[in-house]
């Protein structure tokens, strides 16, 4: 079936633009990964500090201000026109979204948009490419292949939901210390809590943007009015990071019992230092275990039979003769 479909055309040209695509994506990264540094080179060259928390640092989600409004546009007429995008269960929606970056209000609706396009899109692309095939499938297996698409459709945005948490909260674990240690050094010069968090989230706009996202979130909703221990408890929720938690509750126990905030920083980045580095060596521990995996698999039959081939070349030369001489 797999050869029928690659020889197809249209499975060639499908293939020729996801190369493509591909091709492009890793282009693109690697231009903007080398654009990256080489400002943050200039930079520090210069000297020439970094421009305002508020023109860097959006208080929504990680989109762009025209991004979110195509969305909102798009979701509202599509529930004006009678279809309901609300989920039932929202608020834990609404958290696992949060915990991925995609904090807007119109998030959840969004993600039920996409699900929705997908479980009808997938099976529509994958009976298309059936039809082009020069084989026509059975009517069942092509019942089981839509419903396999159309259950991917289902859960690959929840897929991808999950693992951008999981990279997002892995960002900013491993990058909080940094800050906890420029968050230090600014209260021991003199600054305010919130003096601290604004300097820190302006340093760390280009080498930790998702600390410096949280910072900025906390400076806004203090200047606008908000409580300090209010604002650090809504950080813990948006960031679902263990460490960010104790960090914000640590800090309120401070600020209620009146100990001193730089001692309870210097403490703390110490042991989220030490944290970080029990998780690289546990990595690093785990490396010898996973590359046994390829080492069994793929090198141990190969030297295997160089090892026993002229062995058995030899046992088949005195062998053979002897038994065709009986």
């Amino acid at each position: 079936m797999l050869e029928s479909l690659a020889g197809t055309n249209a499975i060639r040209i499908a293939i020729l633009v996801v190369l493509f695509a591909a091709v492009c994506a890793v282009t693109f990264a690697i231009v903007t990964l080398t654009l990256g540094r080489r400002a943050v080179r200039e930079r520090l060259e210069t000297g020439v500090d970094a421009p305002p928390i508020e023109g860097l640092i959006p208080a929504g989600s990680l989109r762009s201000n025209a991004n979110e409004s195509a969305w909102a546009r798009l979701v509202e007429r599509i529930e004006q026109s009678g279809l309901s995008l609300a989920d039932t269960k929202d608020q834990s929606l609404r958290q696992k979204l949060a915990a991925a970056g995609f904090t807007s209000p119109y998030a959840p609706r969004v993600y039920t948009l996409v699900r929705l396009a997908l479980v009808i899109a997938l099976p529509a692309i994958w009976l298309t490419l059936r039809w082009l095939s020069p084989e026509r499938p059975g009517l069942m297996g092509l019942y089981i292949q839509c419903m396999i698409a159309a259950l991917a459709g289902l859960y690959l945005p929840s897929l991808f939901v999950t693992a951008k948490a999981d990279r997002r909260q892995e960002a900013i674990i491993n990058g909080f210390p940094d800050a906890l240690d420029l968050m230090l050094v600014c209260v021991e010069a003199g600054l305010g809590l919130e003096a601290a968090f604004a300097r820190v989230g302006q340093e760390m706009s280009s080498t930790h943007p998702l600390i410096a996202q949280q910072l900025g979130n906390v400076v806004l909703e203090l200047r606008a009015g908000r409580s300090r221990e209010d604002a650090l408890r809504r950080m813990a929720d948006r960031a679902q990071a263990d460490e960010i938690r104790a960090f914000a509750t640590l800090l309120i126990q401070s600020t209620k019992l009146g100990s001193s905030v730089a001692q309870t920083l210097r403490i703390y980045a110490a042991e989220m230092r030490e944290k970080r580095r029990m998780r690289a060596e546990e990595k690093a521990h785990r490396l010898p275990v996973l590359l046994s995996i390829p080492l069994v698999a793929c090198m141990l039959p190969v030297m295997i039979g160089v090892l026993m081939l002229p062995a058995a070349i030899r046992v088949m030369r005195t062998l053979l003769p002897a038994l065709g001489g009986h």
